[in-house]
């Protein structure tokens, strides 16, 4: 592996020169045969969506991952660092649909021979009447084919940026041991009583067509407006005015709910009224959840305009008429419980509108029947949308499938806190995010999808002799028949030509939320029940790393199904990475149109100034990335070829023969501060605080340069008037030693250029090496102050030589530097390596306030 030093060393293409060593050697493989369980660090990687193009955020986040797996891995660990691709989802289904101009329709048959009708769409077919449609098989055919692609792409990223990953030890969500997987996952939820299957309310995205869940949701603050309606009281008492945002929900009235203690209303509780325009007579209820500070006090509970809607049905034990439907648009059948002559014909004329459209229609009825009360008000109000979805969520009746997640289980619930404490977070302030998700739940966690590409949800239903499916009885496979498709396999004992028929089966269409199979990552990359010997040596994990925004999500879902299936929280750790915001410090997202994509990046500036980007962040801290200007990423730059330069320069030095000792007061104390260095370095890696470990080996590094190299090269030279055998050895001792410390300390930053230069000197990868250690050093002496107080005087020395316009290899006659007492002892120690570098012929010190040259003499004119 060693190679010889170059004239002139560079960071350009090091990516192209180190990468291919690293994977013919082995370097970050890990090795399970030498490996015992107190012996592996495991890491439970973040699987990235396979759905286009990283950003620079994924490139932020996985570097500070190999931050800590690359201080583990010098630490002595086996490290266990996987990678998985997260394929299938929604958002894998749209950009196919994009990408290649199609739509899944099931009901087509396969066409073996297709063709899309083009490649690389990039959004041009972003609406359903552009996409061809085509067959389930040919749909997803076209997603594998997509998200290999997509991961291929991902991969020469992720090798570029100099991951230390063990690419052998790789998975993808959607492949047969995945599904198989979450399918035996999903069958153990359902034997336990954990999964189950309900008719329910269910939140609903009118676009994609498919069921959403809690932890899909997200706020979005839009227009709307409050109506004022007036209900009319059976009793023929005063009409009650309610006010409402969705007055096209009118037909799907089922209550009036007003606060128990709203004095307001007493007289109304136990009463009934009748429902403008439409007539229907409803009942009017007391509900610790009406506001009677908000609106008119008394609120329209409707099936379903909101979750607190939902709420009230459910604890009220209100029928359910719900008017929406998966379209999103007013359902064409009458309701039977519209009687009247006047609301049928308004029904059916708001039948088959969008809600929009039927709003309107509600709205010009009542304002002609005068049940329009007052003025109508504008304001905003949050809504509730699909995370990936632009159309405000229906709430619609469905039959879904769930696992339990605490929310109506209290000691589940604390069972799920619990392991949250036990899970050291990083920063710690991030754990409050779980606490609170946890505390937040509103219901059990909804798998099922009404998607095509995703794992299968592994059942089937056997059919009655009237063909109607027996929901309460559902058929299973085996674990061993794992993984199945019930839309193309028959049921176990029947066969395919009894699909569809009366006392045959029908196969379950729906798959698993993306979620429900990333929720299971640490037994994916385990190999779960595939081979033992690894799970057990992996399981559970040390470190859970990921974004901030999907703690309600992947960590949770993750700590539950470990809960579920093994009694134990996951990880022992979980290291939490900001966001990158762009110069306005808005986060960067596809959605906003703000994604700075990163490998241009890397071929720009190298890998390794990228990294030093990335490394100078804390966990949890979001960093600006402003792509004109990267300022950090050139720092880094200059940083690497730094290492470079310093590390040629301190190799070209000779070790003088018989050299052992470092004896020089100089020496002594540059190695006791690097010892320090090396301290708290360690404890900042041991801690997650890679920003800070960088920063103290940086800082230290930069004076190692600018004033330890300058104050011993010519004592290290040979050179110096009074140099010695035993001087010289002690510096280049000590130069060899520290730039030895310095290249392992900067190793898990800069991998290349570290790797670069270790190869001139070592047969053996630097990311192999042993992380440094004080006990390692020369010498173990404690730092004095000495290279600081040194390092100043020197600056003093060349300011003098600058004020004097004077070049700084101009000789010195005579200079006087001035020090407090405590520091003047201790540069007079170092009064022969300062003389040197300064050229001064003749240095004296004196006391003085403050460290100052306050004489110098120069040998051609005077200053």
């Amino acid at each position: 592996m060693s190679k010889p030093m170059p004239d002139k060393p560079t960071v350009d293409g090091l990516e192209q020169v180190w990468g291919p060593v690293w994977e013919q050697d082995g370097t970050y493989r890990f090795d399970r045969d030498s490996a015992t369980k107190d012996a592996v660090y495991s890491i439970d990687t973040p699987p990235p969506t396979a759905s286009g193009s990283l950003h620079i955020g994924h490139v932020f986040s996985y570097t500070h991952t190999d931050l800590k797996a690359r201080y583990e891995r010098m630490r002595g660990k086996h490290v266990f660092y996987p990678m998985g691709w997260d394929d299938n989802g929604l958002p894998t289904e749209r950009r196919v649909q994009n990408y290649y101009g199609v739509r899944c329709d099931p009901q087509l048959p396969y066409d073996p021979a297709f063709v899309p009708p083009f490649e690389g769409g990039d959004n041009k077919s972003s609406k359903a009447a552009d996409q061809l449609p085509i067959s389930r098989r040919n749909f997803i055919e076209l997603c594998e084919r997509l998200t290999v692609q997509d991961e291929q792409q991902f991969e020469h990223l992720f090798r570029t940026l100099g991951l230390s990953v063990d690419w052998t030890q790789s998975y993808r969500t959607i492949d047969d041991t995945s599904r198989a997987s979450a399918q035996r996952a999903f069958l153990r939820n359902l034997e336990r009583g954990e999964a189950y299957q309900a008719d329910a309310p269910t939140l609903w995205d009118v676009t994609f067509r498919t069921a959403v869940a809690q932890a899909e949701l997200e706020d979005k603050e839009m227009p709307g407006a409050y109506h004022g309606l007036a209900f009319h009281r059976t009793d023929g008492g005063e009409d009650v005015v309610i006010q409402t945002t969705r007055p096209e929900l009118l037909p799907a009235c089922v209550a009036l709910v007003a606060h128990p203690d709203d004095e307001r209303f007493q007289d109304l509780f136990g009463t009934t009224v009748r429902s403008p325009l439409f007539d229907v007579e409803v009942p009017v209820l007391a509900h610790h959840l009406a506001q009677q500070d908000k609106g008119a006090g008394i609120a329209m509970v409707c099936t379903f305009g909101d979750t607190t809607d939902v709420v009230w049905w459910r604890e009220l034990q209100l029928p359910n008429r719900a008017i929406i439907g998966f379209d999103g648009r007013v359902r064409s059948e009458q309701p039977d419980w519209i009687e009247s002559e006047r609301g049928q014909e308004l029904y059916a004329e708001m039948a088959g509108k969008t809600v929009f459209s039927a709003k309107k229609v509600v709205v010009d009825a009542l304002t002609e029947s005068g049940e329009l009360v007052g003025d109508v008000k504008t304001i905003n109000h949050p809504v509730k949308f699909f995370e990936k979805g632009d159309k405000p969520l229906e709430i619609v009746s469905t039959r879904q499938w769930y696992i339990v997640n605490g929310a109506r289980d209290e000691q589940l619930k604390e069972t799920l806190r619990e392991r949250g404490e036990e899970i050291a977070f990083h920063p710690d302030f991030m754990r409050v995010r779980y606490d609170n998700w946890v505390g937040g739940l509103s219901g059990d966690w909804l798998i099922s999808r009404q998607r095509f590409f995703g794992v299968p949800i592994p059942v089937w239903y056997p059919l009655d002799a009237d063909g109607n499916p027996v929901f309460d009885q559902p058929i299973v496979p085996t674990e061993a028949q794992l993984p199945v498709d019930p839309a193309a396999e028959p049921a176990p004992g029947y066969s395919e030509d009894q699909r569809g028929v009366p006392g045959g089966f029908q196969g379950e269409l729906d798959v698993m939320d993306t979620w429900a199979t990333s929720s299971l990552t640490p037994q994916l990359a385990g190999k779960w029940e595939t081979d033992t010997e690894l799970y057990e040596l992996v399981f559970p994990y040390d470190v859970r790393p990921q974004a901030q925004d999907i703690i309600r999500t992947w960590l949770f879902t993750t700590a539950l199904r470990s809960q579920l299936e093994a009694d134990v929280a996951p990880w022992k750790h979980a290291s939490i990475s900001g966001f990158i915001v762009d110069p306005d410090r808005k986060k960067m997202s596809k959605s906003k149109g703000n994604v700075v994509t990163p490998l241009s990046i890397l071929e720009q500036h190298g890998a390794d100034a990228v990294r030093y980007w990335a490394a100078s962040s804390k966990l949890g801290t979001d960093a600006a990335f402003d792509p004109q200007n990267p300022k950090q990423i050139k720092v880094g730059r200059r940083l690497a070829i730094k290492v470079l330069n310093a590390a040629k320069f301190v190799y070209g030095f000779e070790l003088p023969s018989g050299a052992t000792t470092v004896t020089e007061a100089l020496d002594v104390d540059m190695l006791a501060e690097l010892g320090s260095v090396i301290g708290q370095a360690t404890t900042a890696f041991d801690g997650f605080d890679h920003a800070r470990a960088l920063e103290v080996t940086e800082r230290f590094f930069w004076t190692f340069c600018d004033d330890y190299l300058e104050l011993v090269k010519e004592r290290a030279y040979g050179t110096a008037s009074d140099a010695t055998h035993e001087t010289q050895a002690s510096a280049v001792l000590a130069l060899r030693a520290a730039i030895d410390a310095l290249l392992r300390l900067l190793a898990p930053f800069l991998p290349f250029a570290t790797e670069e230069v270790w190869a001139w000197t070592h047969d053996t990868s630097v990311h192999r090496a042993q992380w440094p250690s004080v006990a390692e050093l020369p010498t173990q002496a404690e730092p004095t102050g000495l290279l600081a107080a040194v390092g100043q005087a020197l600056i003093g020395i060349r300011g003098a030589k600058t004020a004097a316009k004077a070049s700084q290899k101009t000789p010195v006659t005579r200079a006087v530097v001035a020090a407090p007492a405590e520091q003047r002892a201790l540069i007079e120690r170092a009064a022969v390596d300062l003389a040197a570098v300064g050229r001064i012929e003749n240095l004296s010190f004196t006391d003085g306030e403050e460290l100052a040259v306050t004489e110098i003499e120069l040998a051609e004119q005077q200053a």
